[in-house]
């Protein structure tokens, strides 16, 4: 029997040792997909903050005729170079949940479709990625690039809530009564997350840490950004007190109410670091605490709406 006659045995053979329940692997690679999409995000945040984004001066290629960074690039190869390897890295992660959702492909499609919108994304990634090197650090490609890790760490989330059975068709679990108007609030508090972040992107444009020496900036006025950047921020410290309240007052319990009062720590959090920033000059450091502080925002406020949608609402506390 030739190999390629043999194909489709050995599939049967690696499809039959395959989970067909939601074991404690799926769990593990949701969970390593969401902090390696968050890593992603600081590593990409320290290839500009250290002026490395032009580290590896072309794409796909690192140079013009190496793969790979060499000694004679430096640290600014080197850790532009470690930013692309991360992307397999997550890669990888994505491929082995597909893989390990195979057989429950078409039970579980809404943790296979974000499983594949999560590997989708990579080649995605990669080709702004190069457009933003080919284009001399564009701000306008570079914050793209930006927001669409944004966007994985919220797909990233739904996911690891699904596979741990928090939330979706599919629950495990019965979430506490909560009331009704949990759900618009977090709703807001997650779209105005959202559009803090698409701000804070101009704002960085504008700002001095380009990538490079030579990097263009979007020509904006930073400071009158800066301000603007600043009211959905306070929007958002208002609802998640309010969603705090609530949580507190009806006594409401279990992964909404860690989740509401997780989101409340990151929002003060963010807070604090953005005035440190501001008034100090904005030092690289602090802006890439920021970055980082940005994507657990946007983790914990869909986790936070993702748990309330979820959740009954409480006996006459229904909006209609």
């Amino acid at each position: 029997m030739t190999t390629l006659s043999r194909l489709p045995q050995l599939a049967s053979r690696l499809t039959s040792r395959l989970p067909r329940t939601v074991d404690k692997t799926i769990r593990r690679l949701s969970v390593a997909s969401l902090i390696g999409q968050t890593l992603l995000v600081v590593t990409g945040g320290a290839v500009r903050l250290t002026a490395s984004g032009l580290g590896c001066p072309t794409w796909p290629r690192c140079t013009d005729t190496s793969l790979v960074n060499t000694p004679e690039m430096g640290v600014h190869g080197f850790i532009e170079f470690g930013n692309r390897m991360l992307t397999f890295a997550l890669a990888t992660v994505a491929a082995l949940m597909l893989v390990y959702l195979w057989n429950l492909r078409k039970e579980r499609k809404d943790l296979f479709l974000l499983a594949l919108g999560l590997l989708a994304s990579i080649p995605a990634q990669a080709v702004i990625g190069g457009i933003t090197v080919l284009s001399n650090l564009n701000p306008w490609v570079v914050g793209l690039h930006f927001l669409v890790s944004m966007a994985l760490v919220v797909f990233a989330t739904l996911l690891v809530n699904r596979t741990y059975g928090r939330t979706g068709r599919f629950a495990t679990r019965q979430l506490p009564a909560i009331p009704g108007v949990m759900r618009p609030l977090t709703s807001a508090v997650a779209v105005f997350s959202a559009i803090a972040v698409m701000l804070g992107v101009v704002v960085t444009g504008a700002g001095p840490h380009a990538g490079d020496a030579d990097a263009p900036r979007n020509n904006l006025d930073w400071d009158l950004f800066s301000h603007i950047h600043a009211v959905p921020a306070y929007l958002i410290t208002a609802g998640t007190l309010v969603a705090v309240l609530l949580v507190l007052r009806h006594r409401v319990t279990g992964p909404l109410r860690v989740g509401v009062l997780g989101l409340l720590a990151v929002t003060l959090l963010q807070g604090v670091i953005g005035f440190t920033q501001y008034y100090n000059g904005i030092p690289a450091l602090l802006v890439g605490t920021h970055m980082l502080g940005a994507a657990l925002l946007m983790s914990a406020a869909t986790n936070a709406w993702d748990l309330a949608r979820n959740s009954p609402v409480s006996r006459g506390q229904r909006v209609s």
